[in-house]
């Protein structure tokens, strides 16, 4: 049996992402015939379950719903049904449900009770065959393969990008701002080896990472904070831009590191001026996006520009090969957390 090498598995899932891309989009018509039954109910309301990093890939669609579809969403809190016993009307409400496993009892039990109150329910997961596909009405698969490194990384853009086309498809979209979405992986991917490098380098040593992101990118700030926290054990705290300036930017100093996600559009905009304070206060910062180059920043690591909607697919790429050098470069295993397992359960 071939010896384990530490962080061999998430290295080799990072860089199936984009023939992952490339079969999901390959796959868009699966995802359409579920977004044109979502058309047929019409609904009024969205909401969405999740748990880790399936919350910040529900985040992200929370975006894409308020934006292009125009609908309010929420994101659910699982406790109000599996500890308070809340049963609101769902009648007109559309309920998608985002787990890479699809076997943890919280999100189950509410996909059950949201669909006996009235909801129309969407599953979203790596595994066709798992419970959560049994009690949702309908499901899409998002196609994956088995994810073996504990950290989530394939199944957590992967998960964007079906989101992202199921939601388009609802709005009546072709898919077309994702059709090249594989070989701009790969782009991103390859571009980004050297400063990947260079921000391993700088992180090493750290302690405490602040994360932040406005808009489409707060998602990605939040998995990057997740990424760093259970992969190499930092003290990450993801932010919003506009929080950010709300009171915990008097803590950022010369000794804070600062990982910014920032891609070109109005979210990128917003970021600048945040970020114009943080650099003046003397913070380490590297910034992260297709807007990367313009940001002010100590360290740039950029992307391929793409729709905004769509950045959040790309701009994660990177983050998660820094997540996976640090860890090694601080002596872990990122494929095995301590304390962690792959599938959580919770109620």
């Amino acid at each position: 049996m071939t010896e384990h090498q530490p962080g061999g598995h998430m290295a080799a899932e990072i860089d199936q992402q984009p023939a992952i891309f490339a079969d999901l989009v390959s796959r868009r018509a699966e995802i359409a015939a579920v977004a044109e039954a979502i058309r047929g109910r019409a609904p009024r309301f969205v909401l969405f379950a999740a748990r880790g990093s399936s919350d910040h890939a529900a985040l992200y669609a929370k975006y894409l719903t308020e934006v292009l579809l125009q609908l309010p969403a929420g994101l659910v809190s699982p406790s109000t049904t599996t500890l308070y016993g809340a049963r609101p009307d769902l009648r007109d409400v559309l309920l998608v449900t985002v787990s890479q496993s699809g076997g943890s009892p919280d999100l189950l039990e509410v996909t059950q009770s949201a669909r006996e109150r009235g909801a129309l329910t969407v599953a979203v997961t790596n595994t066709p065959e798992s419970e959560l596909n049994g009690v949702a009405e309908m499901s899409v698969d998002v196609g994956a393969g088995v994810e073996h490194a504990v950290a989530a990384t394939k199944t957590y853009s992967a998960t964007l990008l079906a989101l992202y086309l199921m939601v388009d498809a609802v709005r009546g979209g072709s898919g077309a701002e994702v059709a090249g979405i594989g070989e701009l992986a790969r782009a991103a991917l390859d571009g980004s080896v050297d400063p990947v490098e260079e921000a391993v380098r700088r992180y090493r040593f750290v302690d405490r990472v602040l994360t932040t992101g406005r808009g489409y990118s707060l998602p990605s700030a939040l998995e990057a904070a997740l990424k760093l926290a259970e992969t190499s054990y930092l003290a990450a705290r993801a932010y919003s831009g506009a929080d950010l300036l709300h009171g915990p930017v008097a803590a950022v100093d010369a000794e804070t590191a600062v990982l910014a996600v920032t891609s070109a559009g109005l979210g990128g905009d917003a970021l600048h001026d945040v970020l114009d304070v943080v650099h003046g206060r003397g913070a380490d910062v590297v910034a992260v996006g297709s807007a990367a180059e313009k940001a002010p920043a100590a360290l740039r690591i950029p992307v391929p520009e793409t729709a905004e909607e769509v950045a959040p697919i790309l701009e994660i790429l990177p983050v998660q090969r820094l997540a996976h050098g640090l860890a090694l470069a601080r002596g872990g295993d990122p494929d095995s957390p301590r304390g962690l397992n792959k599938v959580t359960r919770t109620r």
